[in-house]
């Protein structure tokens, strides 16, 4: 009986020190965003970058701009039809820059059409009064103003 015994607690002690190698891992998912199962991700709906369409009043800007330039003939309309769009990348590609569909920054510049910064605080024609002459800065001042410019009195 010794011996049954013996050998039941055997058999219990193996089965309990091989149960850890014989279990199954369980596969846990990255947050990589790879499925590694049979179901696809749905599909995220794709945006566009950058500037869609122009405002009829500014296609009219720039429709104005091109006839000026003479390179758009016909009416100013504010449609960014085939004409308007043939019309801008030849300008574009007269200036050597890449044709687009929508204009390049750099040609509505050029056109004249860029933001318009006559209202910025540094803007010529301000309401700011002069500076005080040179003359009445404490001269303490002056040479601290000098001297941090590298300039030498």
């Amino acid at each position: 009986m010794f011996s049954f015994r013996a050998s039941l607690a055997f058999v219990l002690f193996a089965a309990l020190a091989a149960s850890p190698a014989l279990a199954t891992r369980v596969h846990r998912a990255t947050n990589s965003g790879h499925s590694h199962g049979p179901h696809k991700a749905a599909a995220k709906p794709h945006h566009s970058r950058g500037q869609s369409a122009i405002e009829p009043a500014r296609v009219t800007e720039i429709q104005r701009a091109l006839i000026r330039e003479h390179y758009f003939t016909g009416e100013a309309n504010g449609q960014w039809d085939a004409a308007t769009q043939a019309a801008m990348q030849k300008y574009q590609s007269d200036q050597g820059w890449q044709t687009r569909l929508m204009p390049d920054s750099r040609a509505i510049k050029k056109l004249g059409l860029g933001p318009d910064y006559s209202n910025a605080i540094n803007a010529k024609n301000s309401s700011f009064g002069e500076p005080p002459p040179a003359s009445t800065i404490p001269i303490e001042q002056s040479a601290g103003f000098a001297a941090a410019a590298g300039v030498n009195h």
